[in-house]
C-alpha cells in the first residue's frame, strides 16, 4: 500500500509550504501524544469528526488543552446538534482512521462536504503539530501555512475561539 501522505506533501511542496516530519510510534490519542512526543515544539490538536443532525459534517480542529463542550459545540458551528462521526464515515469522506483525523485530510475530501472549525490559537499560532494522514508521523507547519493549504483546496475556516465559547456558557 502506498503512503497516504505522499499526496499531501506534493501539494504542499507545490505551494511552497516548508514542513518538518518526525516519525515515532504510532499515536491514537492526545494522551498518547502528550506522553511520547519528546519535546516537539508548537502547538498540538486535537481533531473531532462530527456530523449534526441535519448530517452536515465538521472537522473540528482544537489546540490540545482546548476544553470543547460537545452539548454547545452546535450553537459555536451555527448548525444542529452533533454527534460524533462514524469510522466508515470518517474513512469514506476524509480518507482517514480514528487516530489519523487533521486538517491535512481535507486534501482526501474529493465531495468538499466536510466543514472546517478551526480553534483560534491555532489559526493565530505558530507551529503546529498534525499528522500528515498516517497516526505515525507528525509535520511541524507555519499557521499561516496552514491557512494556505486550507484556502488551496477551496475551503474557509470558521475560526472560533473556544475560550471565548466557554466563558459566554
Amino acid at each position: 500500500m502506498s503512503d497516504p501522505s505522499t499526496l499531501l506533501f506534493e501539494h504542499l511542496e507545490k505551494l511552497g509550504i516548508k514542513t518538518t516530519t518526525q516519525t515515532h510510534a504510532p499515536l491514537f490519542t492526545v494522551e498518547d501524544s502528550q506522553n511520547l512526543r519528546g519535546d516537539l515544539p508548537g502547538l498540538h490538536s486535537k481533531n473531532l469528526f462530527v456530523k449534526d443532525k441535519k448530517g452536515a459534517l465538521w472537522l473540528v480542529v482544537a489546540e490540545e488543552n482546548t476544553q470543547i463542550r460537545m452539548n454547545h459545540l452546535h450553537k459555536s458551528l451555527g448548525c444542529a446538534r452533533l454527534s460524533f462521526g462514524k469510522p466508515d464515515l470518517l474513512i469514506e469522506t476524509l480518507g482517514v482512521k480514528p487516530g489519523s483525523v487533521t486538517p491535512f485530510a481535507l486534501i482526501n475530501d474529493q465531495g468538499r462536504v466536510v466543514n472546517l472549525a478551526l480553534d483560534a490559537k491555532l489559526a493565530n499560532g505558530e507551529k503546529l503539530n498534525f499528522h500528515p494522514l498516517r497516526n505515525d508521523q507528525t509535520t511541524t507547519i507555519q499557521a499561516k501555512d496552514l491557512l494556505r493549504f486550507i484556502a488551496s483546496l477551496g475551503y474557509e475556516a470558521k475560526i472560533i475561539n473556544f475560550e471565548d465559547e466557554l466563558d459566554a456558557t
